[in-house]
């Protein structure tokens, strides 16, 4: 196949969720500088996105869609997931957050759900709208159900109809899946088809490597290829029995840290690698972070990420590498079936 017939794509989501996504993990003293730089981050992701012809898609937490607090307790779930891990229930958090955005830039981003709309050139999906744990003990589909619909309605006050879902934490609760069909939810973001990303694949395994085993392999894969590029033949990708698509992750996009900075032309190497075979094949390669992992070293990881930015322009003029959104994708996905 020559260069020119070559159209493989290109796919960034974003998991945008400020503290909602990480009350439960990290201690807000330590990591509220990140938090409140992600704003700033998302901004000039926008601009440098757009500079380079990056279309993004923004997997929103629905509780960032809130202009204030009364509008959060307006379009709370009519049901609450009863997590075992009480610590989980991001509703706990209600008395202790500010009255609105101006007060509380951490909980609520109206406003960037705006521009972000406003840009015209990035998509904004779904991120459940309490940042909901699908696989987490004490929860069930009724409860996903309700935070979907909750979701769903506080971005149709803008306007927004969310097609898109990224699980999070990734954990995609396959039996879930429907319930994102009946909420108007045309793909999501699935892990990758190996053991040290993808749930289903681990608990198959007979011998089961330990957490503290698995996420020092992850970061070794960060920088080595150690589990394989995840790119996706586009053809083979096709709806599932309910007519969603999945768009797998490829790459977890790792912020600059001084201390493995000896290492960052291997990350950037690593990206690149798949990106080029994704190009040549006619393949899709989806990498993805959240805003906040770049709110600190700012200067550093967007010099990193405009070095991407570049390759990728590189790779759009040789193999017409597309850069495109979730929904972006799956709607060429489902139009070439029809004409089929």
């Amino acid at each position: 196949m020559s260069p020119n017939n070559n159209k493989g794509y290109f796919v960034i989501s974003l998991d945008f969720e400020l503290h909602w996504g990480v009350f439960d993990a990290l201690d807000l003293n330590s990591y509220h500088s990140n938090l409140l730089n992600a704003r700033k981050v998302v901004e000039k992701l926008i601009e440098l996105s757009d500079e380079y012809g990056i279309h993004l898609t923004f997997a929103t937490v629905g509780l960032l869609f809130a202009g204030n607090k009364k509008e959060i307790e307006e379009f709370i779930p009519k049901r609450i997931p009863g997590y075992s891990n009480k610590n989980l229930n991001p509703f706990s958090l209600l008395n202790q957050i500010g009255e609105d955005e101006k007060s509380d830039a951490i909980h609520y981003a109206k406003s960037l759900v705006e521009k972000i709309k406003k840009n015209g050139n990035h998509e904004i999906g779904t991120h459940t709208f309490g940042h909901y744990n699908c696989l987490a003990s004490g929860q069930n589909i009724e409860d996903f159900y309700a935070d979907l619909v909750s979701a769903k309605e506080i971005a149709e006050t803008m306007d927004l109809k969310l097609e898109s879902i990224v699980f999070p934490k990734n954990q995609v609760n396959n039996s879930y899946l429907l319930q994102c069909k009946k909420n108007g939810i045309t793909n999501y973001r699935g892990a990758e088809m190996h053991q040290l990303y993808n749930f289903d694949i681990r608990n198959k395994k007979s011998y089961r490597l330990p957490e503290s085993i698995i996420r020092l392999l992850r970061l070794i894969d960060g920088y080595l290829n150690i589990s394989g590029n995840h790119t996706y033949p586009i053809n083979a990708i096709e709806p599932d029995e309910l007519g969603l698509i999945n768009l797998p992750s490829s790459r977890f996009y790792r912020a600059y840290s001084p201390r493995l900075s000896w290492f960052e032309f291997l990350k950037r190497r690593r990206i690149k690698k798949a990106m080029l075979h994704a190009a040549k094949n006619n393949e899709l390669f989806h990498l993805w972070w959240h805003p906040h992992n770049f709110g600190d070293h700012m200067e550093e990881n967007f010099k990193n990420l405009e070095n991407i930015f570049k390759y990728y322009s590189k790779l759009n003029s040789k193999y017409k590498f597309k850069s495109i959104s979730m929904t972006g994708l799956t709607n060429e996905i489902l139009q070439k079936l029809k004409t089929k």
